[in-house]
């Protein structure tokens, strides 16, 4: 599996980013952290945009952004050309979900934490 986007990637270790950027390292995943302000997580270095990643590249993006913040960034989340987007609880976006299916890309509204738990992921 090629690398994995946690968009909302976080330092605090109290945050579900956080965590799922320990767990998908933990199980051998590539990284690719992103945050507007965060520099740092776990000793990757933090993107501040998608734009700065090669569109194509990602496998899977796990979104921990809000409806709003994910609105904004809706083109640029499709033109990286995933294969599949994770919507975690609280991140849901019906009109991206839509946008993303007709580009093709697979849609999940499930948890990522739960999803490697289980071994789903």
């Amino acid at each position: 599996m090629g690398p994995v986007v946690v968009l909302g990637a976080s330092s605090d270790p109290t945050r579900y980013s956080h965590m799922a950027v320990q767990n998908l390292l933990d199980k051998g995943f590539k990284v690719i952290a992103v945050h507007p302000r965060e520099k740092e997580v776990l000793g990757l270095k933090v993107y501040p945009s998608l734009a700065e990643i090669p569109a194509g590249a990602v496998d899977t993006v796990t979104m921990y952004i809000s409806s709003i913040l994910s609105e904004k960034i809706s083109d640029a989340i499709v033109h990286l050309k995933p294969k599949r987007v994770i919507f975690n609880p609280g991140s849901e976006n019906p009109k991206l979900s839509k946008k993303l299916q007709e580009a093709g890309v697979e849609v999940l509204e499930a948890c990522t934490l739960v999803m490697l738990r289980t071994n789903q992921f």
